[in-house]
């Protein structure tokens, strides 16, 4: 069924990002929260990064900064991959059949949560064409104090930005004239979520509140999206398929591609998270 107003889809076109509001329910919040502290004390027992937890390092005791591939580690977060509600906004916007792409929980703990740098997702690996999203939906109220997510409106018409020195993939924009006057901060009540387009440059500050702030990040694809990094198992790709049939081949658009990592020979492995690219910056845009 029809979700977004042909204003809310104009806007995004535009922006390359909206928020909707009251997508998830209360009950379903309330599992997902419960779900999520249940996994802050399996990750605490842990207490290191592996293939589903991811901890921040520095002074003092490791700090949980994220639960990888979440819709794998219980049926609350599969069910809000799925949600109707999530899918049908999706649809008014991908225009067509729908393929889950990935995954992750990003925790921002009071005072002090990781920043997430500015970036595009494209520069991770770009597709055959980009009509790729991300849903941010938000388990707490987001907001700037605890680190809410932060965009460039209209980003997403221009180039893919560097976000490679000295050879290395850091997982963020490296070109130091950087341009973030018109960063819009996308403040939502939990229970809402925020979509933005895989090129939309983005990022978020610290949280420097006292209130933690837990975003779902799912992404999304029209089907005939298909990665350039090549499909190795068919059958595990069509898997994915969330509405409509698999298409037989992909849909080839002119868009701009950079250099992404190589993840076979990446030497921080497959398995790790954008915060350990980006500690290779050695700064912060948040400061």
């Amino acid at each position: 069924m029809k979700r977004l107003t042909p204003s809310e889809v104009a806007s995004y076109r535009r922006d390359g990002y909206i928020t909707v509001s009251g997508i998830i329910d209360e009950p379903m919040l309330e599992e997902l929260r419960e779900v999520t502290d249940l996994m802050a004390e399996k990750a605490a027992a842990v207490g290191h990064s592996d293939t589903v937890f991811d901890f921040g390092t520095g002074p003092g005791p490791p700090v949980l900064r994220r639960i990888k591939s979440p819709e794998r580690q219980g049926p609350a977060y599969a069910r809000a991959q799925t949600a109707e509600a999530v899918l049908d906004c999706l649809e008014d916007i991908l225009g067509g059949p729908i393929r889950f792409w990935a995954g992750k929980l990003n925790l921002k703990q009071p005072h002090g949560g990781q920043a997430v740098e500015w970036h595009q997702d494209w520069a991770f690996g770009p597709a055959t064409n980009d009509n790729l999203l991300t849903v941010g939906l938000a388990l707490d109220d987001a907001t700037v104090e605890n680190g809410c997510l932060m965009v460039i409106p209209g980003s997403h018409h221009g180039p893919v930005l560097d976000h490679w020195k000295d050879g290395r993939f850091m997982g963020a924009v490296s070109e130091p004239t950087l341009d973030l006057s018109n960063a819009q901060a996308l403040e939502i009540r939990s229970g809402g979520i925020s979509v933005h387009h895989t090129r939309t440059l983005h990022g978020s500050a610290p949280n420097r509140s006292t209130k933690p702030r837990r975003l779902l990040l799912y992404t999304y694809a029209a089907a005939d999206a298909w990665p350039l990094s090549g499909v190795a198992d068919l059958g595990a790709f069509n898997a994915q398929m969330l509405r409509g049939t698999p298409p037989a081949a992909p849909r080839l658009d002119r868009v701009p591609v950079a250099p992404w990592p190589q993840w076979d020979t990446e030497p921080l492995g497959r398995d790790t998270s954008i915060f350990d690219f980006q500690d290779r910056m050695g700064e912060s845009q948040f400061n």
